[in-house]
């Protein structure tokens, strides 16, 4: 028997983006071939080992309106000269190559959608980018009968302007991919503080890291480990050597998700402190929360719709009721203090966690999956 190809797509390096190696797993378990689409930077980590195939373009330009025009390019002629029954499309930059070749070749399109692309900051700071983008997805959805995405706010947002059938898959992580923790000693971890932890891919401007940091100066009992990568790094980095700060804040690049999570297994606090000040941050539901809840860390947020909904829901962390460093660090203090709260939200974590996993929310997917096979 033959099976169906689905071509799966993102402008990523493939190596950290496990939403997407979650959704290749599922497709495969739903009966499908998987061929995955990503590129190569020149400082992208090597790929791991993974049951379905994946093809890495190497693109001239790196960032910038030529990356994305290369890529996008480059894409529908990958697509065009190779064979698939069903095309997976994730996010608005790699859609229009994806939507064009489902029309000449009459092939299925899937799109996924990990965030409200077009009011995104990086977006909404430039109107004329952000205007190309929007015609893109103003060209598209509208011909879509069905698309993914990650939360319900956002599939309100496409629901209200394209009329379209909006599923919500939420990025939540496997419950079987748990490491063992790190090793305190070997990382060169303080035994006599307390670790406190902010890790994933997009470690942005806006997204309270700068306040999280300089927080750090009322906090000599305290640790902050960073994990990731960002645009705002480089500031970050530059505050803490300039107030000496290496003994408070601790960085780590962008790593293999079971090593991340080997070392957020460490901390006793996890922070999302997301500002509403664009659509897209206002609706997020990121990552990292369900990766603290899965390595059973407490966690403190401030207050967006679908975060605060489920960290009340399941009652596993609490607020910042405002982005002040001085703020931030009171009530961190008091968090670390509040031993009956601490108790409490562990052992409600190791609930969450069972509820909040891959293996339950993939159930949605592969109902939508069926329909292709």
């Amino acid at each position: 028997m033959v099976l169906k190809r689905v071509i799966v797509s993102v402008i990523n390096d493939l190596v950290t983006d496990q939403r997407v190696n979650k959704s290749c797993l599922t497709l495969q378990r739903a009966g499908f071939e998987v061929l995955l689409v990503g590129r190569k930077q020149r400082k992208s980590p090597p790929m791991d080992e993974r049951p379905y195939r994946s093809h890495r373009m190497k693109l001239i330009f790196e960032k910038g309106p030529l990356f994305y025009a290369e890529y996008n390019i480059r894409l529908f002629l990958f697509l065009l000269f190779h064979r698939a029954d069903c095309l997976l499309s994730n996010d608005l930059d790699t859609l229009l190559p994806s939507f064009l070749i489902s029309k000449i070749k009459r092939t299925r399109l899937i799109y996924d959608s990990h965030e409200y692309f077009t009011e995104v900051p990086e977006l909404v700071s430039r109107p004329k980018v952000q205007k190309v983008w929007r015609a893109i997805e103003e060209f598209v959805l509208p011909k879509m009968k069905e698309m993914i995405t990650v939360n319900e706010s956002i599939a309100n947002l496409f629901r209200e302007k394209y009329g379209i059938k909006v599923h919500v898959i939420r990025n939540i992580p496997m419950r079987k991919m748990l490491p063992e923790p790190a090793d305190k000693e070997s990382l060169n971890l303080p035994k006599d503080k307390h670790i406190l932890i902010l890790q994933g891919s997009g470690i942005n401007i806006h997204r309270g890291s700068e306040e999280l940091v300089e927080a750090m100066r009322y906090l000599d009992d305290c640790i902050l480990l960073i994990i990731g990568g960002g645009d705002v790094l480089p500031i970050l980095k530059q505050k803490v050597a300039e107030n000496h700060w290496d003994d408070r804040v601790r960085f780590f690049p962008r790593m293999p998700y079971k090593d991340m999570m080997a070392i957020t297994q460490l901390a006793e606090l996890g922070f999302t402190l997301d500002k509403p000040n664009n659509l897209n941050y206002l609706f997020s539901l990121p990552n990292k929360l369900f990766d603290y809840i899965q390595a059973d860390v407490p966690i403190v947020a401030s207050h967006l719709p679908e975060i605060e909904r489920v960290i009340k829901d399941y009652n596993i962390g609490t607020f910042i009721e405002e982005h002040n460093p001085e703020h931030i660090a009171k009530t961190i203090k008091e968090t670390l203090s509040d031993e009956v709260s601490l108790k409490t939200w562990k052992n409600n974590l190791n609930f969450a966690a069972q509820e909040l996993c891959w293996e339950n929310e993939e159930q949605i997917l592969m109902k939508i999956y069926e329909q292709y096979i």
